[in-house]
């Protein structure tokens, strides 16, 4: 077979030696949540003196042109590269066997790459299976899930089996852990009638906010709750966190932790952004700091990053950050071991019934 000789790319401006950054900024579906990565990256950036200028690449389209562009900011001299952010995207240039330089694509993938190839991102799967390792640290072994109808809620509901079950995982202390229903709500509760407070027994949630608090209401408050980062709106949305009320999540520092030491160095959106967009904006100042350690040659399995997304290590060519445990309380989304937060009485005249919280997120009724 006849090897294929790829025509040399052309520079579109003097070469010079600089990190390219490339975003699908100017994509109406994708815009705003490139841009939130853009400020976070450069919220880092000009925190910190680097020898590289930034030069940000956005005129192109993650689904068809992500690897022309990339040989584009190559032969424009670039040193490093961070991006492309979409999967499809990410995956067509994990598909290329030529990364001439460190390239931190901002996504996760799984299998064999070009060795100068990293991989940075939010997977949600891997909040499921932290929850799942939370939920066994509680002392729990058996397990309802109830999704809704979407991809994203199949996709959590996948990795959370996975590590509640898995065959050198399932037994603990000479119990089995096991799956005791699988519920998907489709706005009918009637499929909750029937779920009774059993001891040792937790409920995983994947769903976001939206449906969450749909829910919440039909599961008995001595059922402890664990879900995802994807319930979590930030503590503004006050009626919203009520409703939540006892439910256990992970998420990460920059959202829950203001006073973490890496989160007090860097500024703030401006405007603020939505919490789905502060997390864009924080994979964006740690994606900085970790193409700075690739750069040196500080990136090996050993590293740990104190990153504003979660402690980050690197496993294979995949950067993973470990989300922190938290908790609704009394409207307020709170560090689950930190004290309980002064009850806001929201409605002149209104009583709140809801206790103090055990360890697995149950309510401890008191006189």
């Amino acid at each position: 077979m006849p090897i294929e000789i790829k025509p040399a790319v052309l520079p579109t401006e003097k070469p010079f030696p600089h990190i390219a950054l490339l975003l699908p900024l100017q994509s109406a579906e994708l815009g705003s949540f490139a841009d939130a990565v853009q400020q976070g990256f450069f919220a880092a950036a000009n925190y910190k003196r680097q020898l590289l200028p930034v030069r940000v690449y956005s005129n192109f389209d993650e689904n068809s042109s992500v690897v022309a562009v990339y040989r584009q900011a190559i032969a424009n001299g670039a040193r490093a590269v961070v991006g492309p952010l979409t999967r499809n995207g990410v995956s067509a240039l994990a598909a290329e066997h030529d990364i001439p330089v460190p390239t931190l694509a901002l996504n996760i993938m799984e299998g064999q790459f070009a060795p100068q190839l990293y991989f940075f991102g939010m997977a949600v799967e891997a909040e499921a299976r932290q929850v799942a390792q939370l939920a066994k640290q509680h002392g729990l072994h058996q397990a309802i899930i109830i999704t809704t109808h979407t991809q994203l809620s199949q996709r959590l509901q996948a990795a959370f089996e996975e590590e509640w079950t898995g065959t050198d995982k399932g037994v603990a202390n000479g119990i089995e852990r096991g799956i005791l229903r699988e519920i998907e709500y489709n706005d009918d509760p009637a499929v909750f009638a029937d779920i009774a407070d059993i001891n040792d027994t937790m409920v995983f949630l994947a769903a976001d906010a939206e449906r969450a608090r749909l829910i919440r209401p039909y599961l008995s408050n001595k059922l402890p709750v664990y879900a995802t980062s994807q319930i979590f709106v930030g503590n503004d949305n006050v009626l919203t966190n009520y409703d939540l009320n006892g439910i256990r999540f992970v998420d990460m520092p920059w959202l829950l932790q203001p006073d973490h030491p890496a989160v007090m160095i860097y500024p703030r959106a401006t405007p603020p952004l939505s919490a789905d967009r502060e997390r864009l904006y924080a994979l964006g100042i740690d994606s900085f700091r970790l193409i700075q350690l690739i750069l040196a040659n500080k990136a090996n399995s050993a590293m740990s990053l104190d990153g504003v997304s979660g402690q980050i290590q690197l496993s294979g060519h995949n950067f993973q950050h470990q989300a922190i445990p938290a908790v609704f309380a009394q409207g307020h989304a709170q560090l689950h071991d930190a004290p309980a937060v002064p009850t806001a009485q929201m409605f002149p005249g209104q009583s709140n019934n809801t206790g103090p919280l055990n360890n697995t997120g149950q309510v401890i009724n008191t006189p």
